[in-house]
């Protein structure tokens, strides 16, 4: 079978910049909800200070649409590799954004959350640029024999959607304790008492705050797989760079 050759950057710009194809990938349908997505993050981040109800449904649709255009690419074939990366991005930089309001209105937790944007961007970007060095066409396409843990994460699309939308749960909890103060009560303190003095998003964190530990420590273990597996590469490249040099001398 042919090896597909990489198309040079240059020829690459020139065909997205001359749209001469009779398709425009910008405007595939997966990709115009990413759009929609970044436009909700962004409301969310506007309303965040003093509207925590409009910013939590802006915030939890734009979460919500990311289980959206994956399906949507893949039945009407529009997968692209924009779409992937812009994805990606908006996640990363969506998250980012709420920790960051997260680490002023928890300030004793400041360097926690700053950890934790650092870990989600680096293991992503360095487990994306190790996917693409060793010729993989998705950073989802994981084997057991890399990683179970990671096999685990990326290989069933409802486990990936339950462990991410927990982890962002969290976060959003975590925002919204800061605005809700008033306790459960009613009929659900009724049916369980102990959860009658927390409030809903007290409740809410306390359930997801294992899961979010369980993604952190898939990043962690992301990140740690990626750098193993980028030295790897430039340990075989540096074999190859001796042998050819090896040639030139005899």
């Amino acid at each position: 079978m042919p090896v597909q050759e990489p198309v040079q950057a240059v020829v690459a710009l020139d065909l997205a910049t001359a749209q001469t194809y009779s398709e425009n990938v910008f405007l595939f349908l997966p990709n115009i909800i990413g759009y929609v997505r970044i436009v909700l993050a962004g409301l969310s981040l506007h309303y965040m200070n003093y509207h925590p109800k409009y910013c939590t449904i802006a915030y939890g649709i734009s979460c919500l649409l990311d289980a959206v255009d994956g399906p949507v690419a893949r039945a009407r074939n529009e997968t692209s590799k924009f779409g992937a990366v812009l994805d990606m991005v908006t996640d990363r930089c969506t998250t980012s954004c709420l920790l960051c309001y997260l680490s002023s209105a928890y300030p004793r937790f400041a360097l926690l959350f700053q950890f934790l944007i650092t870990l989600d961007f680096s293991s992503h970007y360095m487990h994306m640029y190790s996917s693409l060095v060793t010729g993989s066409k998705s950073h989802k396409t994981v084997t057991n024999d890399f990683s179970r843990i990671l096999r685990f994460y990326y290989h069933n699309r409802h486990i990936l959607f339950i462990i991410c939308f927990a982890n962002e749960l969290f976060f959003v909890a975590l925002y919204l304790m800061k605005w809700v103060s008033t306790p459960i009560g009613g009929s659900v303190a009724a049916v369980i008492p102990f959860l009658a003095k927390y409030t809903w998003p007290e409740v809410a964190a306390a359930v997801c705050f294992p899961i979010c530990f369980l993604k952190n420590i898939i990043n962690i273990v992301q990140l740690w797989k990626a750098s193993k597996t980028l030295v790897g590469v430039d340990l075989y490249e540096r074999e190859l760079a001796r042998q050819e040099q090896k040639k030139r001398e005899e």
